[in-house]
Protein backbone atom coordinates (compact mmCIF):
# COMPACT_ATOMS: atom_id res chain seq x y z
CA UNK A 1 0.00 0.00 0.00
CA UNK A 2 0.98 3.44 -0.61
CA UNK A 3 0.07 5.88 1.83
CA UNK A 4 -1.08 9.24 1.54
CA UNK A 5 0.67 11.93 3.09
CA UNK A 6 -2.39 12.26 5.57
CA UNK A 7 -2.14 8.86 6.25
CA UNK A 8 0.93 8.58 7.02
CA UNK A 9 0.62 11.06 9.71
CA UNK A 10 -2.82 9.58 10.95
CA UNK A 11 0.16 6.18 11.46
CA UNK A 12 2.54 7.98 13.39
CA UNK A 13 0.15 9.68 15.49
CA UNK A 14 -1.09 6.61 16.19
CA UNK A 15 2.31 5.12 16.66
CA UNK A 16 3.11 7.83 19.13
CA UNK A 17 -0.16 7.88 21.01
CA UNK A 18 -1.32 4.14 20.99
CA UNK A 19 -4.74 5.13 19.65
CA UNK A 20 -6.74 7.88 17.00
CA UNK A 21 -10.24 9.27 16.91
CA UNK A 22 -12.43 10.02 13.84
CA UNK A 23 -13.25 13.67 15.70
CA UNK A 24 -9.97 14.14 16.33
CA UNK A 25 -8.33 13.52 13.71
CA UNK A 26 -11.05 15.35 11.33
CA UNK A 27 -10.64 18.43 13.09
CA UNK A 28 -6.99 18.45 13.21
CA UNK A 29 -6.85 18.01 9.22
CA UNK A 30 -9.73 20.09 8.57
CA UNK A 31 -11.59 16.91 6.44
CA UNK A 32 -14.80 15.12 6.93
CA UNK A 33 -15.64 12.60 9.31
CA UNK A 34 -16.22 10.05 6.22
CA UNK A 35 -12.76 11.21 4.97
CA UNK A 36 -11.27 10.01 8.38
CA UNK A 37 -13.09 6.87 8.24
CA UNK A 38 -12.20 5.88 4.75
CA UNK A 39 -8.09 6.78 5.67
CA UNK A 40 -8.49 4.28 9.07
CA UNK A 41 -10.13 1.43 6.51
CA UNK A 42 -7.57 1.80 4.14
CA UNK A 43 -5.38 1.69 7.03
CA UNK A 44 -6.82 -1.25 8.43
CA UNK A 45 -6.97 -3.25 4.89
CA UNK A 46 -3.17 -2.72 4.85
CA UNK A 47 -2.48 -4.34 8.08
CA UNK A 48 -1.44 -1.04 9.89
CA UNK A 49 -4.55 -0.21 12.28
CA UNK A 50 -7.14 -2.50 14.30
CA UNK A 51 -10.16 -0.19 14.00
CA UNK A 52 -12.40 0.34 16.84
CA UNK A 53 -15.30 2.27 18.16
CA UNK A 54 -14.66 6.01 17.23
CA UNK A 55 -11.12 5.02 15.97
CA UNK A 56 -8.43 2.63 15.37
CA UNK A 57 -5.23 1.61 17.66
CA UNK A 58 -1.98 0.34 16.67
CA UNK A 59 -2.46 -3.15 15.67
CA UNK A 60 0.00 -5.93 17.81
CA UNK A 61 3.04 -6.30 16.02
CA UNK A 62 3.24 -3.41 13.96
CA UNK A 63 4.37 -0.49 16.19
CA UNK A 64 7.87 -0.13 17.02
CA UNK A 65 9.05 -1.07 20.52
CA UNK A 66 8.98 1.99 23.43
CA UNK A 67 12.51 3.67 23.32
CA UNK A 68 13.00 3.52 27.27
CA UNK A 69 12.88 -0.56 25.95
CA UNK A 70 14.61 -0.33 23.19
CA UNK A 71 17.03 1.74 24.59
CA UNK A 72 18.35 -1.17 27.08
CA UNK A 73 17.94 -3.90 24.29
CA UNK A 74 21.53 -4.98 23.00
CA UNK A 75 23.08 -2.83 24.31
CA UNK A 76 26.31 -4.14 24.72
CA UNK A 77 26.09 -4.60 20.65
CA UNK A 78 25.07 -0.90 19.97
CA UNK A 79 27.65 0.03 22.25
CA UNK A 80 30.13 -1.89 19.85
CA UNK A 81 28.43 -1.45 16.16
CA UNK A 82 29.05 2.54 17.77
CA UNK A 83 32.70 2.10 18.32
CA UNK A 84 33.42 -0.06 15.42
CA UNK A 85 31.04 3.38 13.14
CA UNK A 86 32.98 5.95 14.96
CA UNK A 87 36.03 4.07 13.70
CA UNK A 88 35.12 4.84 10.06
CA UNK A 89 34.76 8.67 10.82
CA UNK A 90 38.08 10.46 10.29
CA UNK A 91 38.55 13.47 12.37
CA UNK A 92 37.30 16.91 11.06
CA UNK A 93 34.29 15.42 9.44
CA UNK A 94 30.78 16.54 8.61
CA UNK A 95 27.69 13.70 9.06
CA UNK A 96 24.27 13.22 9.61
CA UNK A 97 23.02 11.05 12.70
CA UNK A 98 19.20 9.97 12.50
CA UNK A 99 16.69 8.50 14.88
CA UNK A 100 17.82 5.85 17.01
CA UNK A 101 19.52 4.39 20.23
CA UNK A 102 22.07 2.77 17.73
CA UNK A 103 22.85 6.38 16.08
CA UNK A 104 23.24 7.72 19.81
CA UNK A 105 25.70 4.94 20.37
CA UNK A 106 27.61 5.79 17.77
CA UNK A 107 27.05 9.76 19.07
CA UNK A 108 28.83 8.42 22.35
CA UNK A 109 31.67 6.61 20.69
CA UNK A 110 32.37 10.12 18.50
CA UNK A 111 33.20 12.15 21.83
CA UNK A 112 36.60 11.67 21.61
CA UNK A 113 37.13 13.01 17.81
CA UNK A 114 38.28 16.24 17.02
CA UNK A 115 36.60 18.91 15.10
CA UNK A 116 33.46 17.40 13.85
CA UNK A 117 30.47 18.95 12.49
CA UNK A 118 27.19 16.94 13.28
CA UNK A 119 23.25 17.87 12.04
CA UNK A 120 21.06 15.38 13.56
CA UNK A 121 17.23 15.75 13.90
CA UNK A 122 17.89 13.62 17.33
CA UNK A 123 17.33 15.59 20.36
CA UNK A 124 19.44 12.75 22.34
CA UNK A 125 22.27 12.91 19.89
CA UNK A 126 22.29 16.25 20.37
CA UNK A 127 22.48 16.70 24.18
CA UNK A 128 25.24 13.72 24.01
CA UNK A 129 26.89 15.85 21.75
CA UNK A 130 27.08 18.36 24.08
CA UNK A 131 29.48 16.62 26.29
CA UNK A 132 32.78 17.50 23.30
CA UNK A 133 33.88 20.86 23.05
CA UNK A 134 35.19 19.77 20.26
CA UNK A 135 32.05 19.23 18.36
CA UNK A 136 29.96 21.69 16.63
CA UNK A 137 26.00 20.72 17.03
CA UNK A 138 23.26 21.77 14.33
CA UNK A 139 19.90 20.66 15.22
CA UNK A 140 17.39 20.46 12.36
CA UNK A 141 14.01 21.81 13.24
CA UNK A 142 10.94 19.86 12.88
CA UNK A 143 8.10 18.30 14.81
CA UNK A 144 9.15 16.93 17.87
CA UNK A 145 7.87 13.17 19.06
CA UNK A 146 8.05 12.87 22.55
CA UNK A 147 8.28 9.57 22.41
CA UNK A 148 11.92 9.42 21.36
CA UNK A 149 12.85 12.90 21.18
CA UNK A 150 13.68 12.97 17.31
CA UNK A 151 12.11 15.84 14.67
CA UNK A 152 10.98 14.87 11.76
CA UNK A 153 8.47 16.45 9.06
CA UNK A 154 8.58 18.72 5.57
CA UNK A 155 10.72 21.43 8.29
CA UNK A 156 13.02 18.70 9.19
CA UNK A 157 13.61 17.82 5.64
CA UNK A 158 14.03 21.40 4.68
CA UNK A 159 16.75 22.03 7.02
CA UNK A 160 18.84 18.79 5.84
CA UNK A 161 18.26 19.95 1.82
CA UNK A 162 21.04 22.88 2.70
CA UNK A 163 23.85 20.33 3.96
CA UNK A 164 26.01 18.32 1.95
CA UNK A 165 28.04 16.07 4.52
CA UNK A 166 30.78 13.36 4.41
CA UNK A 167 29.17 10.81 6.45
CA UNK A 168 25.21 10.18 6.90
CA UNK A 169 24.53 7.42 9.41
CA UNK A 170 21.03 6.14 9.87
CA UNK A 171 19.55 3.11 11.82
CA UNK A 172 16.33 0.75 10.91
CA UNK A 173 13.81 -1.06 12.31
CA UNK A 174 14.52 -4.14 10.19
CA UNK A 175 16.66 -5.32 7.53
CA UNK A 176 15.37 -8.36 5.56
CA UNK A 177 16.51 -10.88 3.56
CA UNK A 178 16.23 -8.81 0.45
CA UNK A 179 18.87 -6.38 2.07
CA UNK A 180 15.96 -3.70 2.06
CA UNK A 181 15.62 -1.47 5.12
CA UNK A 182 12.12 -0.76 6.64
CA UNK A 183 10.64 0.95 9.49
CA UNK A 184 7.37 2.05 10.84
CA UNK A 185 7.04 5.70 11.04
CA UNK A 186 6.78 7.38 7.11
CA UNK A 187 7.24 10.74 8.03
CA UNK A 188 10.71 9.58 9.53
CA UNK A 189 11.44 7.61 6.31
CA UNK A 190 11.28 10.53 4.26
CA UNK A 191 13.27 12.41 6.18
CA UNK A 192 15.81 9.41 6.37
CA UNK A 193 15.86 9.55 2.69
CA UNK A 194 16.60 13.21 2.10
CA UNK A 195 19.65 12.31 4.42
CA UNK A 196 20.76 9.49 2.27
CA UNK A 197 20.46 11.79 -0.57
CA UNK A 198 22.78 14.80 1.41
CA UNK A 199 25.75 12.54 2.20
CA UNK A 200 28.36 11.57 0.41
CA UNK A 201 29.23 8.50 1.74
CA UNK A 202 25.95 6.40 3.39
CA UNK A 203 26.46 3.83 6.50
CA UNK A 204 23.60 2.28 8.52
CA UNK A 205 23.69 1.14 11.80
CA UNK A 206 21.99 -2.25 12.76
CA UNK A 207 22.12 -5.01 15.24
CA UNK A 208 21.21 -8.32 14.77
CA UNK A 209 18.10 -8.13 16.12
CA UNK A 210 16.67 -5.89 13.33
CA UNK A 211 17.60 -9.67 10.48
CA UNK A 212 13.99 -10.88 10.27
CA UNK A 213 12.10 -8.35 11.90
CA UNK A 214 9.36 -6.82 10.44
CA UNK A 215 7.96 -3.43 9.72
CA UNK A 216 5.77 -1.67 6.85
CA UNK A 217 7.28 1.04 5.42
CA UNK A 218 10.35 0.84 2.70
CA UNK A 219 13.46 3.04 3.23
CA UNK A 220 15.27 2.01 0.86
CA UNK A 221 18.10 -0.79 0.44
CA UNK A 222 21.61 -2.26 1.34
CA UNK A 223 22.22 -1.64 -2.70
CA UNK A 224 21.99 2.22 -2.10
CA UNK A 225 24.66 2.34 0.86
CA UNK A 226 28.20 2.00 1.15
CA UNK A 227 28.35 0.17 4.36
CA UNK A 228 26.46 -1.96 6.78
CA UNK A 229 27.77 -1.88 10.71
CA UNK A 230 26.53 -4.59 12.53
CA UNK A 231 27.11 -7.46 15.30
CA UNK A 232 26.42 -10.78 13.58
CA UNK A 233 27.42 -11.81 10.01
CA UNK A 234 24.91 -11.33 7.73
CA UNK A 235 22.65 -14.62 5.91
CA UNK A 236 25.11 -15.44 3.54
CA UNK A 237 23.04 -14.88 0.37
CA UNK A 238 22.86 -11.24 1.83
CA UNK A 239 26.57 -11.44 2.18
CA UNK A 240 26.94 -12.18 -1.38
CA UNK A 241 24.49 -9.55 -2.68
CA UNK A 242 26.63 -6.86 -0.33
CA UNK A 243 29.81 -8.09 -2.71
CA UNK A 244 27.82 -7.40 -5.42
CA UNK A 245 26.68 -4.14 -4.73
CA UNK A 246 29.86 -3.18 -3.09
CA UNK A 247 28.37 -2.55 0.51
CA UNK A 248 31.23 -2.96 2.74
CA UNK A 249 30.14 -5.43 5.96
CA UNK A 250 31.62 -4.25 9.29
CA UNK A 251 30.62 -6.82 12.52
CA UNK A 252 31.42 -5.21 15.30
Amino acid sequence: MVLSFRQGEILEIARSEGRVGVEDLASRFGVTLQTIRRDLGDLSDAGLLDRVHGGAVMRAGVANTAWADRQRQNADAKAAIGAACAALIPDNSSLILNIGTTTEAVARALLSHRNLTVVTNNLNVANILAGSDSCEVIVAGGSLRRSDGGLVGELTTQVFEQFKVDFAVIGCSALDADGDLLDFDLAEVRVARCILRQARRRIVVADASKLGRQAPVRLGSLADLDAVVTDRALPEPLMAACGGWGTAVHLA
